[in-house]
């Protein structure tokens, strides 16, 4: 058995190193402490400049307040900080740093040299760490005021770090990638890098909203800003602004998603799963969504202290945290609306937006007309005498083949166009070609009317239950055995959903009743599907009236109009009608763009006219 060593106090210089380990993981996080303490000494202006991705050099020079003669030596110590002086500053921290241990840490790890001259000195001093634990006395220099601090070798006293650092690249990709969040966090700074003495990413202060959204083109892309819908909610104490991205801009990889808490940026689950259920019936499973957010908290609501690197913060009251960006997020995403796709980045509303009941846009065959007493649960046709009683006498007054123009003419002179015009034809029974004031739309009618099914079965579901439709003769539907026992144990799901089902057998079903909006469906398919999506979420009751919306997503699929239906004129009207009216109506359930439109510029530009 090997001896035991006494109890006795580490080397301060191992001390460091130890918090170092904490702190400094690669070239990207040194440049991230320093910057930090450039933006909490007031700077204006950052420039990092780099040599062989940070394993060489990383000079970070700033214009702020700088460090006092005296201070100079006190700032390498551990612990040492102007930024808390007390529990409570601690509680209430608003500066991005404050644990006092980055500037040692980095020291412990490289050869570093600290130059400074404070506001209303008229001399510069520099103090050089080396490669001990002692810093050196101040000595003149020649700088501005503000701070330089120059990080040599790093890694270069713990070879098993630096062998784990990755290849230059790969090292300046981390680094400029930490370079754009703080561009991102904090518009007012000006920000400059570069790499070999190649400048890498250059952005000025913006003072206005077009400098900020052209600063955001720069980091991010143009595609971005002109796909992002613009964030302003207040309410309980909290505050949220920035840019989503639309569902059509998706992404494969959560690469363009960023959240600042206070001006820091952090990544927390909370605030991630919500912003996931924002937009969880609107993008594909896969696929992610982009955002710059960037959310106001009491200081005293959120804790910034459980990460030695300052990743994650913890908020007192998740649940508030979380109602509160899902809800404004999602009236955000369904605030959107045809009459709004001119202006790709829109204020946010105060309050969502509920769907409204126009026509009865559920197609399929048979044409039933609107039920008096159920207006929002009655049949899939576009009657003519329904289009003209929801839609005045300007939709056209003949029930017309797909095709037909002769009177989109009078139509469009008597009455103001509405945003997506009027329907001119149907396009190989899968696309609706409107004309509006300034252009044409094209729109995917099963898409559009996948999303305009769903949102109304969402809204009967939450308020009055929706409404079913007894079946002339029950329909036996052949299941598994797990599926058969399923619909006996989840009758009350069934029902919720507008369905009676019950169990005739071993592996079979009988189904008396289905939803009202879905009577003309493929009876058998609908249960199997619903059956399929009810194993596939699992969970207990609770759980399962939390994910209902999958469920009536797969519904909506079954009740919308399928491609190659031919679609009369007042039809294809009115689903025009009922998109503008539709909560998240630019993309169907699934994420797909529903429709979009060619303004005069772009079709002049196509033909060369005027050129």
């Amino acid at each position: 058995m090997a001896a035991t060593r006494p109890i006795q106090p580490l080397p301060e210089q191992l001390i460091n190193q130890i918090a170092a380990g904490e702190v400094v993981e690669r070239p990207a996080s040194v440049v991230k402490e320093l910057v930090e303490n450039s933006i909490d000494a007031g700077a204006d202006r950052v420039e990092v400049d780099l040599e062989a991705g940070g394993k060489r050099l990383i000079r970070v020079r700033d214009n702020g307040a700088g460090i006092a003669r005296e201070q100079l030596a006190l700032a390498l110590n551990r612990h040492a900080t102007s930024k808390v002086a007390s529990l409570q500053e601690l509680e209430r921290v608003a500066s991005l740093g404050f644990r006092g241990e980055a500037l040692p840490s980095i020291a412990s790890v490289s050869r570093l040299t600290l130059t400074s001259r404070a506001d209303g000195e008229e001399l510069a001093w520099r103090v050089d760490a080396g490669d001990s634990a002692t810093p050196g006395e101040p000595a003149p220099a020649a700088h501005p005021q503000g701070t330089t601090v120059e990080v040599r070798d790093l890694f270069f006293n713990t070879p098993g770090r630096r062998k784990f650092l990755k290849a230059e690249r790969t090292e300046f990709g981390h680094i400029q990638e930490q370079v754009r969040r703080i561009a991102l966090a904090r518009f007012d700074i000006g920000v400059r890098l570069r790499h070999n003495d190649r400048t890498g990413l250059q952005v000025a202060p913006a003072v206005d909203d077009a400098a900020r959204e052209e600063r955001l083109a720069r980091l991010l892309g143009a595609g971005f800003v002109e796909q992002a819908l613009r964030v302003g909610v207040e309410a309980a104490g909290l505050s949220l602004r920035g840019w989503v991205g639309l569902p059509t801009f998706s992404r494969g990889t959560a690469d363009l998603q960023y959240l600042f808490v206070n001006g820091r940026h952090v990544r927390d689950r909370t605030a991630a799963h919500a912003i996931r259920r924002a937009y969880h019936d609107v993008l594909f499973k896969d696929r992610y969504p982009a955002y710059v957010l960037y959310l106001e908290v009491d200081p005293g609501q959120v804790d910034v202290n459980v990460h030695p690197a300052k990743h994650e913060v913890r908020f007192r009251d998740g649940r508030l945290i979380h109602d509160f960006l899902a809800r404004s997020l999602r009236d955000v995403l369904g605030s959107v609306r045809p009459d709004a796709a001119d202006i790709p980045v829109a204020p946010a509303p105060e309050t969502s937006a509920t769907p409204s009941r126009v026509s009865e846009s559920a197609v399929a065959e048979g044409g039933a007309s609107a039920s008096a007493r159920e207006p929002q649960q009655s049949g899939f046709g576009f009657g003519l005498r329904e289009a003209q009683a929801l839609y005045g006498e300007s939709t056209p007054t003949t029930d017309q083949p797909a095709g037909a123009t002769q009177e989109t003419a009078s139509v469009t002179a008597d009455r103001e166009i509405p945003p997506l015009g009027y329907a001119l034809a149907q396009i190989h029974g899968v696309f609706i070609l409107a004309e509006t004031a300034d252009g044409v739309v094209l729109v995917d009618m099963h898409a559009a009317h996948e999303r305009i099914v769903y949102e109304r079965m969402k809204e009967a579901l939450a308020t009055q239950g929706i409404a079913s439709q007894p079946l002339l003769m029950p329909v036996p539907v052949a299941v598994t055995p797990a599926e058969a026992e399923l619909a006996e144990s989840h009758q009350e799901t069934f029902r919720q959903l507008g369905f009676e089902v019950d169990r005739n057998g071993p592996d079979s079903v009988l189904v008396r009743q289905v939803p009202g909006l879905l009577r003309h469906a493929d009876v058998g398919r609908l249960v199997a599907d619903v059956l399929a999506d009810l194993r596939a979420l699992g969970g207990d009751g609770e759980r399962l009236r939390e994910r209902l919306n999958q469920v009536l997503g797969t519904m909506a699929c079954h009740g919308s109009v399928r491609a190659n239906r031919s679609l009369t004129t007042a039809e294809m009207n009115a689903l025009l009608r009922d998109m503008e009216q539709t909560p998240n109506s630019g993309q169907c359930n699934h994420g797909r763009p529903t429709w979009t439109r060619l303004g005069m510029a772009a079709l002049d530009r196509l033909f060369m006219r005027g050129q």
